[in-house]
């Protein structure tokens, strides 16, 4: 029963790292609410634990698909290209250096911004196109945070029949 215990306080503690890297995008925040699921369903191995590992799992992974697809689709349609999304990251990182806490958002659209402004030459055309891609890569996020929180859920719903059943 130790072992399942620790495995269950180690995967909430995943599953909230993974939720927060969903809204600062330095963690891969889907892929560790899955390593979280896994690791639990494989200590506990029971069929609580596979259940939620499934259904969890499909959540999160859903959750990483239409946040691309969507992402992706709403970028498309508004013709802003990838190298466009490539500046902006190069942007956040820059931003993280030199501004300790919010540098990383401040960084990602000063970026966006300077690269669409020399893609464009035309700053009230750059400033639609940047928040274009803003409110598109935010609708993703808030989608994606969305079927990892509710992963967790399952996560902490199976938990708890684990527990009261054992």
């Amino acid at each position: 029963m130790t072992a399942e215990i620790i495995a269950t306080v180690v995967a909430a503690v995943l599953l909230c790292v993974g939720c927060l890297g969903i809204i600062v995008p330095v963690l891969p925040g889907s892929i560790l609410v899955v390593v979280a699921l896994a690791v639990w369903a494989f200590t506990v191995q029971t069929a609580v634990g596979w259940v939620v590992l499934g259904v969890g799992g499909v959540l999160a992974l859903a959750g990483m698909s239409a946040s691309a697809v969507l992402t992706g689709t709403r970028l498309k349609r508004r013709q802003i290209p990838n190298r466009s999304l490539l500046y902006a990251a190069v942007g956040a990182v820059v931003g993280l250096f030199v501004i300790p806490v919010v540098g990383l958002f401040v960084g990602f659209v000063v970026g966006l911004l300077l690269s669409e402004t020399a893609r464009r030459r035309d700053l009230r055309a750059a400033l639609a196109s940047s928040w274009a891609a803003l409110k598109a890569l935010g609708l993703g996020i808030v989608v994606e945070f969305g079927c990892a929180l509710a992963a967790s859920t399952v996560f902490v719903l199976g938990a708890v029949v684990l527990f009261t059943t054992a």
